[in-house]
């Protein structure tokens, strides 16, 4: 799984790769039926170029916060199922049925987290039930006189479950300024159209250049696409989230 993990980093460079490959034979081609149009380097070239790039910093810096905060879910949300889990273990009651039900319905909760994940979906209408199902779980326990402590600490893991399951929808289902991404890949296209068809003095010097802006500008297109949704499951993408905790996690309740 690791290995397949760490492979999955070298996709976007492969795909990027493969791409300059082509614009190199088309940049190759213009040279060779001297079909380059454009025979001087001048400074709208040069600022159409900064100005792309200029934008893809912005919306990549947009989607790295996004991305950074989204490593943190995994964990966060393995911790408190845990702990809520944990916390079964310590209840005094006289009907043990109460416990069990309480059990099922945590390992319950995991096995539908990660399901969706695994399904590269999430069902708010599928994971709130459950997590209802928990809460009245909890809200019976003071009728059979657990300690206010205990109830108050199994409801703050429930609520900070639920502020978890909600952020990962938000993030999930909103792209990061759509239309800022769809000018970018506009511009992108037409800054290597223009360096295309440029007649540089030395051509293999140019083609080198060109080669280096298009792999640039193509790849970090590819990774912001890529960490827009982190959360992708089983797909040949660069940067997803590891769920290995929260997977590992379910095979843990099941066992206990």
């Amino acid at each position: 799984m690791k290995d397949h993990f760490q492979m999955r980093h070298f996709y976007i460079i492969l795909k990027a790769a493969a791409i300059v490959a082509v614009l190199l034979l088309i940049k190759w081609l213009l040279y060779h039926y001297d079909n380059q149009v454009i025979e001087v380097v001048s400074p709208v070239v040069t600022g159409l170029v900064a100005g792309v790039i200029f934008t893809i910093a912005i919306i990549f810096s947009g989607v790295l916060t996004d991305y950074k905060e989204s490593e943190k879910i995994p964990g966060e949300l393995a911790v408190s199922m845990r702990s809520l889990y944990n916390d079964i273990q310590f209840l005094q009651v006289k009907d043990q049925k109460i416990t069990d039900d309480l059990r099922a319905h945590v390992r319950e909760l995991s096995q539908v987290i990660n399901s969706n994940f695994k399904r590269n979906v999430w069902e708010l209408d599928e994971i709130h039930p459950i997590l209802n199902h928990v809460a009245e779980d909890v809200n019976g326990l003071t009728k059979e006189g657990v300690a206010a402590p205990f109830i108050v600490k199994m409801r703050n893991e429930l609520t900070n479950i639920d502020k978890i399951v909600c952020r990962i929808e938000i993030i999930m289902e909103t792209s990061f300024i759509p239309a800022a991404y769809n000018i970018a890949v506009i511009a992108t296209g037409a800054v290597l159209a223009v360096l295309a068809f440029l007649d540089m003095k030395y051509f293999y010097d140019g083609l080198l250049l060109f080669g280096a802006v298009s792999f640039v500008l193509t790849s970090l297109l590819m990774l912001i696409k890529d960490m827009d949704n982190p959360f992708e499951y089983g797909k040949k993408s660069s940067a997803d989230v590891d769920l290995n905790l929260l997977f590992d996690l379910e095979k843990e309740f099941e066992n206990r």
